[in-house]
């Protein structure tokens, strides 16, 4: 079964600095139809302007994801981490018992472009955690590249959590095949470009809901960039 998350049909916000879509509840959307995929939670994509960001502030008990697509995002923590993200590379932050930290956009001149991602833990209380990593962009041509998994995953970053995570540039003309393992499900999200997934027609922004479907073959004519979530 497929089920399709429209772009245009995300909650939205532009708060002038921010301009930014929740795939599911968040903040001040709720929408009792779109609350969580499985254990994704949260699936935001955000636009955030020059000189501007999130002032401290706290989570407990969560998995967290950040993609930059374009210019950058200075992190800090009550850990110790001080960070610039670059286009191009993830962060993970296991919120665990509890920390603080803050986002802000350094440029004087260019906006940030990102998604975060939240996944529940598979256990609450951890002892909070962070990593940054680049990935080689080379490795995900046409197929998909582990990011983020269990640990012990070969490559990938740790997250508490039976899920995998992976991005994949799709060329023009490309495309691959995942394999969806009996009882497990997916969650397909079109970082950019368009890409047909089963035959399903998606585009920038748009989500894939994936259950009870053996394999997920994805074919892009003009180019996409993808990220695709194995879960439980």
């Amino acid at each position: 079964m497929l089920t399709t998350r429209k772009a245009n049909d995300r909650g939205h916000f532009d708060h002038g600095w921010l301009d930014t879509y929740h795939t599911f509840s968040f903040g001040d959307y709720y929408d009792p139809e779109h609350h969580r995929f499985r254990t994704l939670r949260v699936m935001n994509e955000d636009r955030v302007a020059p000189g501007q960001g999130f002032g401290m502030h706290p989570h407990r008990d969560m998995e967290i994801l950040t993609y930059v697509l374009s210019g950058s995002l200075e992190h800090q923590d009550s850990m110790g981490n001080g960070e610039v993200i670059h286009a191009g590379e993830m962060q993970r932050m296991s919120a665990g018992s509890g920390l603080m930290h803050s986002e802000f956009n350094p440029s004087g001149s260019e906006p940030t472009h990102l998604y975060q991602v939240w996944l529940l833990p598979s256990e609450k209380g951890i002892e909070p955690s962070y990593e940054q990593r680049v990935f080689d962009a080379r490795e995900r041509q046409d197929r998909l590249q582990l990011v983020a998994g269990p640990e012990g995953e070969p490559g990938a970053m740790a997250i508490h959590q039976d899920a995998r995570v992976y991005l994949a540039n799709l060329t023009p003309g490309g495309g691959l095949t995942h394999r969806v393992p009996a009882g497990r499900h997916a969650w397909l999200q079109v970082l950019r470009g368009e890409a047909d997934a089963n035959g399903a027609p998606l585009s920038a922004g748009d989500g894939l809901a994936v259950s009870d479907e053996s394999t997920l073959t994805l074919a892009s004519a003009a180019g996409a960039e993808v990220m695709l979530f194995d879960l439980s």
